[in-house]
């Protein structure tokens, strides 16, 4: 598992240098846009690791792009995302048993390059339209919480797998962002964009669950009597909680993904071809 992510992580990598150097490579400045919209944002990690989408959250993103030729922008962008996961949907039986369930808000900044499959110029009756790919980072803010007994608790603040105060993970941290999208003009200055954007995380606590259970009593002391509870939520029927057994898969971390359509604004100018000069 660790050699797989490793080679999808090194995928990643090679595809933001290459957008890189198209970017390096730019001619002519076509002009900037900026465009605002919203979509759904959905989470995979060690709460949904069969993939599920029966619980999709808004998301939302405001970026400014510059057009530096007509294969290759570069983008910058604001967003949002609520992501949610419960193991009582999941139809894994240990999943189910374990019981955890959480929710946060995603806040990020992205920075990525976009590389379009066609030439895409405005105001062009022929290349008014293009699939891209694109790669980039993104820095983002989380917060995973539940609810118990009617109240939400921010579980890093429950050091849920035995960590000590101010041990804690990071809840501002590092993404890997890597995504398809399609833009298509509507006239000269407005197109609409639908973009499918993943964030592969360095890191496994964006569901506050990554290894093993903790010790209850530990847990107590450290943190209260409201941290076991947090930590072993496992059905009564079963015994699952026990200190030192998987709570978690460290092996892989967690992803989230958000697909938004935009309307986007053009602040450019026509090009003209240019005439030759043995015409």
């Amino acid at each position: 598992m660790t050699i797989s992510m490793n080679k999808i992580n090194l995928k990643i990598t090679a595809l933001v240098a290459i957008l890189f150097v198209f970017s390096l490579t730019a001619k002519a400045q076509h002009g900037w846009e900026v465009g605002g919209g919203a979509g759904v944002a959905y989470y995979f990690g060690d709460l949904n690791s069969n993939f599920r989408l029966n619980k999709p959250g808004l998301s939302g993103t405001a970026f400014a792009r510059y057009d530096s030729n007509p294969r290759v922008n570069v983008k910058l962008g604001l967003g949002y995302g609520h992501l949610r996961a419960d193991d009582a949907d999941s139809e894994n039986v240990f999943e189910k048993n374990r019981n955890l369930n959480f929710h946060s808000n995603i806040y990020e900044f992205t920075s990525q390059f976009e590389f379009n499959f066609f030439k895409y110029i405005h105001g062009s009756r022929d290349e008014f339209y293009t699939p891209y790919l694109f790669g980039g980072f993104t820095v983002f803010n989380f917060n995973p919480q539940t609810e118990l007994d009617g109240t939400t608790y921010n579980l890093r603040e429950y050091g849920t797998e035995g960590q000590f105060s101010g041990e804690e993970y990071y809840t501002t941290t590092l993404a890997a962002t890597y995504g398809i999208g399609f833009k298509v003009d509507l006239n000269f200055e407005w197109s609409l964009n639908l973009e499918i954007s993943a964030r592969k995380l360095f890191m496994d606590y964006l569901d506050d669950v990554s290894t093993v259970y903790a010790d209850p009593g530990d847990l107590e002391g450290l943190r209260g009597p409201i941290a076991p509870l947090l930590a072993d939520r496992s059905l009564r029927d079963v015994n699952i909680g026990l200190p030192g057994h998987q709570r978690g898969d460290s092996n892989g971390n967690d992803t989230y993904v958000m697909t938004n359509l935009s309307l986007v604004y053009y602040f450019g100018s026509v090009q003209c071809p240019t005439i030759s000069k043995y015409h």
